[in-house]
């Protein structure tokens, strides 16, 4: 008998996304010889389930149908019963109902992480969502934030008990996710990115969902090149794949922008890409802490973000990146446009950013606090941490 204990990770799709890859990152590094993983998707899996390295974990697809889906419920209960895992780590509110399943499983730990909120509700006021959460409290051991905004949203809108909320900051690989030459010293740029290095080349990555507003980034881009003295030389890179992509490449062809455009769709070669581009740009409407920022800043890229969640926490304004109000392209384009006419000034900010990866945001601090918590948990399931303490510093 295998005396490790088996995490169920319970997420709603795995597919490509920032969320998805701090699951597997998790997966794969959290120490082999301390625990065993399976991974539970109440739909289904794409292929970014291969990143998963160990052919041992097991993956379960529920076939979850729209609506409240009762079913589910009982296959979940059914399979728990089966694993007999020692946790179950739910994401976002998606997942979150099925903490009271777990519970009547008999899954002796329950754990429930917020990575953001949704781009409908980006205050996360929406009231039966919150009177979920609440209701839930007794059949959750802790409730994670990944940045502080969200602990405090957590405890002060929705009303969970501080005991019960426990900051744990997203974490990035900077043995993977590493910066490339500066502009001027490169001879080409690198092989993914299929602009020259005469051009400035903006990148992001992300879902193509309403949430990320890559619509906004576009009407930004052709601000920026009508004001730009050297328009000719922008380049725009949209990495990423989603609902909203026909709607994005229609309006690019309107705009005439096909040629200055990339979209390459998911790709699983980010780092590579990111060392390609001269400056990372993310435009959402609501964040928790995007892990494509935080691989960004590790890259040593200068960041441009809405002020939104929890990018003023990681992006620190002129001095690693620069903070724009939330759809709002005139804005996004000046920020833009400034680091374009200043090579100095972005050379600098990408090494304020990889600074800041390295001294609060990698990958190892991420795994010893989620390691630590579940041992804590584990022991004794009424540890009480201090509330809203970074366990990443």
């Amino acid at each position: 008998m295998d005396k490790r204990p088996l995490i169920v990770h319970l997420v709603y799709r795995l597919d490509f996304g920032g969320l998805e890859t701090l699951l597997v990152e998790c997966v794969n590094n959290l120490p082999a010889d301390r625990y065993r993983h399976a991974v539970v998707c109440l739909t289904d899996y794409t292929t970014f389930a291969k990143k998963i390295r160990d052919r041992n974990v097991a993956l379960y697809s529920l076939h979850k149908p729209p609506g409240l889906g009762l079913k589910t419920h009982f296959k979940l209960w059914r399979l728990l019963r089966k694993l007999k895992p020692a946790i179950l780590h739910t994401y976002n509110l998606a997942a979150i109902e099925y903490a009271f399943t777990a519970t009547l499983a008999g899954v002796p730990v329950r754990i429930h992480a917020e990575h953001g909120r949704d781009a409908s509700d980006p205050e996360g006021k929406n009231p039966r969502h919150n009177l979920l959460r609440r209701l839930l409290v007794p059949f959750i051991d802790r409730y994670i934030p990944v940045s502080a905004d969200l602990g405090h949203w957590l405890h002060f809108t929705v009303g969970i008990p501080a005991a019960k909320i426990q900051l744990i900051h997203n974490g990035v690989n900077t043995d993977k996710f590493y910066p490339g030459a500066k502009r001027e010293e490169r001879d080409q740029r690198p092989h993914p990115v299929p602009f020259g290095d005469d051009c400035f080349v903006i990148g992001t990555v992300g879902r193509i969902q309403d949430v990320k507003d890559h619509i906004g980034l576009v009407d930004a881009f052709i601000v920026m090149r009508q004001l730009s003295p050297e328009s000719s030389s922008l380049r725009l890179a949209i990495i990423g794949d989603g609902p909203l992509m026909p709607a994005l490449r229609k309006k690019l062809a309107d705009a005439g922008l096909e040629d200055a455009v990339w979209l390459p769709g998911a790709r699983t070669d980010i780092a590579d890409i990111m060392r390609g581009f001269d400056l990372f740009v993310l435009p959402s409407l609501a964040e928790g802490t995007p892990v494509t920022v935080l691989e960004a800043m590790a890259c040593g890229l200068p960041v441009v973000a809405s002020r939104v969640g929890g990018l003023p926490e990681v992006v620190e304004d002129n001095v690693n990146g620069m903070l724009v109000p939330p759809a709002d392209p005139a804005a996004l384009a000046a920020a833009m446009l400034a680091y374009q006419g200043n090579a100095e000034q972005a050379s600098a900010a990408g090494i304020a950013a990889r600074q800041r990866i390295e001294r609060q945001y990698s990958v190892q601090a991420m795994l010893g606090a989620y390691s630590g918590l579940y041992d804590a948990l584990l022991a004794d399931k009424t540890t009480i941490r201090e509330p809203f303490e970074s366990c990443a510093e």
